[in-house]
């Protein structure tokens, strides 16, 4: 994506952005959050926040993908990266917070910070 930000448009068969720069700081955004997903799967209780903000992203993109499909931004077959980015980590972010937010004491401690 950082080197080569045409390539999932190119695969897709979809017209090149305008501006090829905005798709490289996406995957800049990705490398940065990298280390804090590797903090987070050795020591998962002690970075518990930062799974949090990780399923806040993985909700907020889909979100974000509809309304631009719906506006007619994006089209439907860009849905592969909210499937395989996204959608996927539903299932484990959302029952790992579960069960921390019980071991907290509750949604509202963990999400004061506890």
């Amino acid at each position: 994506m950082i080197l080569w930000p045409n390539f999932f448009f190119d695969v897709l068969s979809l017209s090149r952005p305008n501006y090829p720069a905005l798709w490289q700081v996406t995957g800049m955004f990705v490398l940065v959050y990298a280390p804090a997903y590797w903090w987070a799967a050795r020591y998962p209780y002690q970075h518990r926040h930062l799974i949090l903000i990780a399923l806040l992203g993985k909700v907020l993109g889909p979100i974000g993908f509809l309304w631009s499909v719906s506006t007619g931004q994006l089209p439907l077959a860009f849905g592969w990266t909210i499937l395989t980015n996204d959608l996927i980590w539903w299932p484990v972010l959302g029952l790992y917070l579960q069960d921390v937010a019980r071991a907290c004491g509750g949604w509202a401690k963990l999400l004061l910070g506890g």
